[in-house]
C-alpha cells in the first residue's frame, strides 16, 4: 500500500483528539432538529453532527450516543458523555477504540 491510501482526509486531521487508556476523547458541536441524522464534518476542532432529536429530556443526546456508537462500532455504554449534557458543545470519551480508527470511520460515515 502506499502512503496516500494510508492518509486521513485533511478535514480528519483538524479533528481534536486525546488518547487515555484504550479511550478517545473528543469534543462535538451538535446540532439538534436537523432534518436528517448524520456526521457533517470538523468545526472549529470538534466534530459536527446533526441529530433529529429535539435538546428536551436529553432526547438529543440519546440520539448522539446511539449515532456514534453505530459509526464507530462500539457499544452505546462504551460512549459517555463528560461535561456539557446540557449544552450543544460536549466533551465526548468512547471506550474500545483509538484515534486513527475514529478517524478513519467518521471519514467513511460523512454525508
Amino acid at each position: 500500500m502506499s502512503k496516500a491510501t494510508n492518509q486521513i482526509p485533511g478535514e480528519w486531521a483538524r479533528l481534536e483528539m486525546s488518547e487515555r487508556a484504550g479511550a478517545v476523547r473528543f469534543s462535538v458541536h451538535v446540532r439538534p432538529r436537523s432534518s436528517r441524522c448524520s456526521i457533517l464534518g470538523v468545526r472549529e476542532g470538534a466534530l459536527d453532527v446533526a441529530l433529529t432529536a429535539p435538546p428536551a429530556e436529553g432526547a438529543a443526546n440519546e440520539e448522539l450516543r446511539k449515532l456514534l456508537s453505530r459509526v464507530l462500532e462500539v457499544r452505546r455504554a462504551d460512549v459517555n458523555i463528560l461535561v456539557g449534557v446540557s449544552s450543544r458543545s460536549k466533551l465526548l470519551e468512547v471506550n474500545g477504540t483509538s484515534s486513527s480508527t475514529v478517524r478513519e470511520l467518521f471519514s467513511k460515515a460523512k454525508r
